[in-house]
């Protein structure tokens, strides 16, 4: 069985894709960037500030389809310089305690709307 999950506290789509698909026990989030839902505005200024704003967009997701953080099995984290890679990770891991999930971080030529990091999530719950 497949359910889509929307939510307004996560940013609508940009493209033909959905914040995230529920199949079965699995939950595939959709790549989150940095567009904070009240403002509709991208978060910029620097890499920390960015990557709050797209894990909470992940939260808000996570949350709507009554998953959390820990039920998290696969991330992929794209970023526009492997440079930013350790302010990243310091944030992204702040989100975990035990456990953690299974990942890779890749450096990419372009991200949407030229943002510095981009989140996907895999997720598993009974």
């Amino acid at each position: 069985m497949k359910r889509i999950i929307k939510t307004t506290n996560a940013p609508a789509p940009i493209g033909p894709y959905n914040q995230a698909v529920k199949a079965g026990d699995f939950l595939y989030v959709s790549g989150q960037i940095a567009i904070n839902t009240t403002s509709g505005e991208l978060v910029t200024g620097n890499i920390e500030a960015e990557t709050e704003q797209v894990m909470k967009n992940i939260d808000a997701i996570l949350r709507e389809a009554g998953y959390s953080f820990s039920d998290i099995i696969k991330t992929t984290i794209f970023l526009s310089n492997m440079n930013l890679f350790a302010q990243v990770n310091e944030i992204y891991g702040s989100y975990f305690t035990a456990d953690f999930p299974a990942r890779e971080t890749v450096a990419v030529a372009g991200l949407p709307k030229n943002v510095n990091v981009e989140i996907s999530v895999v997720a598993y719950r009974q």
